[in-house]
Parts: C-alpha cells; sequence; structure tokens
C-alpha cells in the first residue's frame, strides 16, 4: 500500500518521523489546536442514530508550560538553525508561558512537514488571532521569509460577539511554499 493510500492515527509528529518520506507531498493544509483550552473528543452514535454514551477523547487543547513542554522546547533548541533561534527569541519575550508551550509543540512539526514537502509544494496553516503572528514568525524561520506566499482570511458567517471586545468575525490561513518553483 503506498503511502498516499494510507491513514495514520495518532500524534502527526511521530507519523511524519516514521512513515512519511522526504520531498512526497504536493499540498499540506493544517488545522491545527487553537489553544481553545477545551478536550475535544468523538462522540459515537446509536444504530438508530441518538446520540450514545460512548466516547473517546481524541485530543486535549490546552497547553501548559510544563515538563513536556520544557522537553519539547529544549529538543528544538538543541537541533539549532533559524527555528531554534526564533523559539528561543520567543523564550525571551514571552517567558515560560503556555504559548510558547504551544510553540514549542508546533515548531518541530513544521520542521518535519516542510521535509516531507516536494520542492513544488505549498504549505495551508490554519490559526486563530491568538497565535497567528507567533506561528507566522516560526513559519518564516522554519520556510524563509521570502516564502511566504499569503495571508488568507477565512470571514466567518456569524461572529461571537461579547461585551468587552468586538466579535472574531475571521481565521488566518498562511500560505507558504517550500521553494520559488511553487506550482
Amino acid at each position: 500500500m503506498s503511502e498516499r493510500s494510507r491513514l495514520y492515527y495518532g500524534d502527526n509528529l511521530e507519523v511524519l518521523r516514521l512513515h512519511i518520506s522526504d520531498s512526497t507531498v504536493d499540498l499540506i493544509y493544517l488545522d491545527p489546536p487553537f489553544n481553545s483550552d477545551a478536550n475535544y473528543n468523538v462522540l459515537f452514535a446509536e444504530q438508530d442514530g441518538s446520540r450514545s454514551a460512548g466516547q473517546i477523547e481524541v485530543f486535549t487543547d490546552s497547553w501548559r508550560w510544563d515538563q513536556a513542554a520544557v522537553r519539547d522546547y529544549q529538543s528544538t533548541v538543541e537541533s539549532g538553525g533559524r527555528v531554534a533561534d526564533a523559539l528561543m527569541a520567543m523564550r525571551t519575550f514571552l517567558g515560560p508561558s503556555d504559548m510558547l508551550a504551544y510553540l514549542s509543540m508546533m515548531a518541530p512539526r513544521l520542521v518535519e512537514l516542510r521535509r516531507v514537502l516536494k520542492e513544488t509544494g505549498s504549505i495551508y496553516l490554519h490559526c486563530d488571532p491568538t497565535a497567528c503572528h507567533y506561528l507566522k514568525m516560526l513559519m518564516d524561520a522554519v520556510f524563509g521569509p521570502e516564502h511566504f506566499r499569503n495571508e488568507i482570511i477565512w470571514k466567518r458567517t456569524t461572529a461571537h460577539n461579547t461585551a468587552k471586545r468586538f466579535g472574531p468575525v475571521h481565521d488566518t490561513i498562511l500560505y507558504y511554499s517550500k521553494t520559488n518553483n511553487v506550482l
């Protein structure tokens, strides 16, 4: 069975490192966790279509600066290069924070995604307003600012208004290519 006809279940970092060869992917659309501080489950249905009590936790979308985050950060920093430099600069600015934990989780995944992209490949990273600017800096470190192609604004059909701020009405998609030879 070829790589393109398989479905993998699990941590994408492990799958990328163990199962996806270099320069084999044309296009990546990444919709990572948004640091929503929520748990997401797969809900099952009964035969009649009603909701079942059965469910499996898929992932927890909350990030904390803990020992796992420190390990992720250290691993990326020890690899050296522009990504390590960007993460160290973010630590100087953000301190050991939950946002830094999130970025420390994202950094090695972005590096692996670049590795698997073909020379003509491109990546679209869907992100929310709380992390978009930090993720753009990481993407610049991974792909190079010269390979930034566009910022795409995805307008929502409804806003979530609150009395204390303007309602968020869009998400951002960052579009990068691996090289200047993008299709």
